[in-house]
């Protein structure tokens, strides 16, 4: 049996393309940076030893569970961009309404705090008692100890490694 001029030329192509590098060098890959280590159990604690006493000591998986609803129009992970909320990175000492690129309401650019601890308890209770025309969909979280591991959870998954 005998081949098939295109049968050659497309097997020689197809060969010839193996050796090529599939993107030119040094081109920018648009795929997400691979994730950071999971912080270590001291990571963790000196973290959480930054927030209130009434945080330090809360269920961290609960607050994952928990967080799951948020996740839906957050990101947490530094550098993974907006969705349709903003990309939680940094948070804790963030102006409110300051994140850039995000399209804040009005509201929010003029609410005036700065994420601490406390002031995320308090949105996440209740958005609508601080900004009534807020356009976050979520009604709040009434259970104190769920928002304490949500917000104690958000410290570890929002912010740097601490120095050792």
């Amino acid at each position: 049996m005998r081949a098939t001029p295109i049968l050659v030329m497309s097997a020689t192509a197809l060969l010839a393309a193996c050796s090529q590098p599939a993107s030119p060098p040094n081109a920018v890959s648009a795929e997400a940076p691979s994730p950071p280590p999971p912080l270590t159990d001291a990571q963790k604690t000196k973290l959480l030893s930054e927030l209130p006493a009434a945080y330090q000591k809360a269920d961290l998986a609960n607050g994952q569970a928990k967080f799951a609803i948020c996740k839906t129009c957050h990101n947490t992970a530094q550098g993974a961009g907006d969705m349709t909320g903003p990309d939680l990175w940094g948070v804790f000492g963030r102006k409110a309404g300051s994140e850039p690129g995000f399209a804040y309401s009005d509201g929010m650019k003029a609410l005036g705090i700065t994420w601490d601890a406390q002031a995320i308890d308090k949105w996440i209770s209740n958005p609508k008692s601080m900004i009534p025309q807020t356009k976050m969909t979520y009604i709040g979280m009434e259970d104190p100890r769920d928002r304490a591991d949500v917000i104690a959870y958000l410290k570890t998954v929002t912010s740097p490694p601490p120095a050792s």
